[in-house]
């Protein structure tokens, strides 16, 4: 194999990875996004009054959390006319919540409880008065933590 056939077989495969999205809580077999949300013209996005669902490139649903949380109100799995997203799979949404203890003004010091007020799970302990943690044993990863941190300091990740 020389330089250039090495090379196209890198990037083709990288191409091919399908990229992670955090999706609504309803769902249980994520194939069915690719291959039912294509007939679909993204009535869960339109329900939603959190307005966070938003519709990829390849038509299939996503949440962002740059404004909002998520209120596990499930109307997104009653408009869902494919069987994607059904209320009987209600779970967690698919995502690791984690709190960057580099920004984040608490761990330096700074008394900021932003990120506790709107936590409905009380899923945010502070230690020793500065420094929030979060109980992952309690956090539905909603992300409503996630907007109100004035620091930008709290991640969310896919669960995979």
């Amino acid at each position: 194999m020389n330089r250039r056939e090495l090379f196209s077989s890198l990037t083709s495969s990288i191409k091919k990875k399908k990229e992670s999205y955090i999706r609504p809580p309803y769902y249980e077999d994520e194939s069915l996004f690719y291959s039912e949300c294509e007939k679909c013209d993204g009535k869960c996005a339109t329900v939603c009054k959190e307005e966070i669902i938003k519709i990829a490139g390849d038509k299939t649903p996503y949440i962002d959390f740059s404004k909002n949380g998520c209120t596990y109100c499930d109307e997104c799995a009653h408009s869902c006319e494919y069987g994607v997203l059904v209320l009987e799979n209600k779970k967690n949404i698919n995502a690791k919540v984690v709190i960057n203890k580099k920004k984040c003004y608490s761990w330096s010091g700074i008394m900021c409880f932003t990120c506790k007020d709107p936590c409905l799970d009380n899923a945010i302990d502070f230690q020793a008065m500065f420094m929030p943690v979060i109980d992952d044993s309690k956090c539905t990863a909603c992300g409503f933590c996630i907007n109100v941190c004035p620091a930008a300091s709290i991640d969310i990740k896919v669960i995979e």
